[in-house]
């Protein structure tokens, strides 16, 4: 390991295998720049961060640099929802059409919310593609939303919504707040700042971009395409293919002239924070929520087994509820009550109310794994550390 990608931060002793694994991930397993963080029982017991966060310059990872973590902000904004349903905002297993009259166009009229957040509703791609204009303007954008037609009967299969998701979230919210906020206002006004979180879902412009991490694209060779399931892989080269259609298009907020872009919000892929925030979130809905005043039939819900569509999960990828992904045969991570999200390039963040664990980890340097070798090394490492072997089996 070179003096630029020294780590720092800290272990609570019995935690020190999370700390060489972190190490091992840059002097074996070809990271970058990355921080992990971990709460047990409502403590910190993990915060390191370490290597670079600007690969061109050798900027080193900074204790409050941030980075953009792509799908690991469903995660994020499935916490935002279940806020909302905790304070009477809407039932999961209500119609969308119900808190959002102009959604029943389409014959999207029996979509429940349930559905919609598990990815069953069939509006994983927009038949009008958007641009950046659009995807702004949250009153343009509810007008595309609603005239969408889904591609299959409601909860008949499970299919992606890589983004579309997140602006259904964040519409639907936007019809049961009194003050109308979108979802990223929500999660920075009701998690984020009673929290003190470091997570934007919609980064402000005083963010300097000496706090940001650049990315390092992942090269996508044959020994990384020989890691993914091939069912997946096939999907992914199949242009009619749900996946593809539902990865086609993706607005993204980069920008190259300022890292990532101001004001601009993609709740399902364009959250930028730190793994402490991610880590710190999870924690409070895996020790009960009291901070926020979270009610225990939202908790309940929240670890409770994914409904299956009527078609079955795909067998090679995870399962969703409520907004986030739970463990699965093929995706397995802590014990069945978890909940939480990965995001491509290998960031991860997820709560498990069993062992009382709140986790994130992020970084620049972009892997192509499913699940990767990085964070599978420290959640390993993590639960071996609090002696849950059954569970460090899991998840390696």
């Amino acid at each position: 390991m070179t003096e630029s990608s020294a780590i720092s931060g800290f272990v609570k002793p019995g935690f020190e295998a999370v700390r060489e694994a972190f190490v091992e991930n840059f002097e074996r397993r070809n990271e970058l720049g990355a921080a992990c963080c971990i709460y047990h029982h409502g403590e910190r017991v993990v915060d390191l961060w370490g290597g670079v966060r600007n690969e061109s310059t050798g900027e080193p990872w900074e204790e409050d640099t941030m980075v953009i973590v792509f799908s690991t902000t469903k995660g994020l904004a499935g916490l935002a929802m279940a806020l909302a349903h905790s304070r009477g905002l809407f039932d999961y297993d209500e119609r969308v059409s119900k808190y959002w009259p102009e959604f029943a166009q389409q014959s999207k009229d029996r979509i429940t919310i349930r559905q919609l957040l598990a990815h069953q509703a069939g509006l994983f791609a927009f038949d009008e593609l958007g641009d950046k204009s659009i995807i702004a303007d949250l009153d343009r954008l509810a007008v595309v939303l609603a005239r969408q037609k889904p591609a299959h009967e409601p909860g008949a299969q499970q299919v992606y919504h890589a983004l579309t998701l997140g602006y259904y979230q964040s519409e639907l919210l936007r019809r049961v707040d009194s003050k109308q906020r979108s979802l990223g206002q929500y999660f920075q006004e009701e998690i984020a700042t009673p929290l003190g979180l470091d997570f934007y879902i919609r980064l402000p412009e005083e963010i300097p971009n000496a706090r940001l991490a650049t990315l390092r694209q992942a090269k996508f060779g044959l020994s990384a395409i020989l890691t993914l399931p091939i069912p997946f892989f096939l999907a992914v080269m199949n242009p009619r293919s749900a996946i593809r259609r539902a990865l086609v298009g993706s607005l993204f907020p980069l920008d190259k002239e300022r890292v990532y872009a101001r004001n601009f919000e993609v709740p399902s892929g364009g959250g930028v924070g730190t793994a402490r925030a991610i880590a710190h979130a999870y924690s409070v809905f895996a020790t009960g929520g009291k901070e926020l005043g979270l009610r225990e039939e939202t908790l309940r819900q929240l670890t409770a087994p994914p409904v299956a569509p009527l078609k079955g999960f795909p067998r090679w990828g995870p399962r969703f509820s409520l907004g986030f992904a739970k463990p699965s045969p093929k995706n397995l991570f802590g014990s069945p009550s978890s909940f939480g999200m990965p995001g491509t390039g290998g960031s991860f963040g997820f709560a498990d109310p069993q062992a009382e664990i709140g986790y994130g980890y992020i970084l620049n340097g972009m892997g192509t794994s499913l699940e990767d070798p990085r964070d599978l090394a420290l959640r390993t490492a993590m639960y071996r550390s609090i002696g849950e072997t059954d569970l460090a089996h899991r998840t390696s």
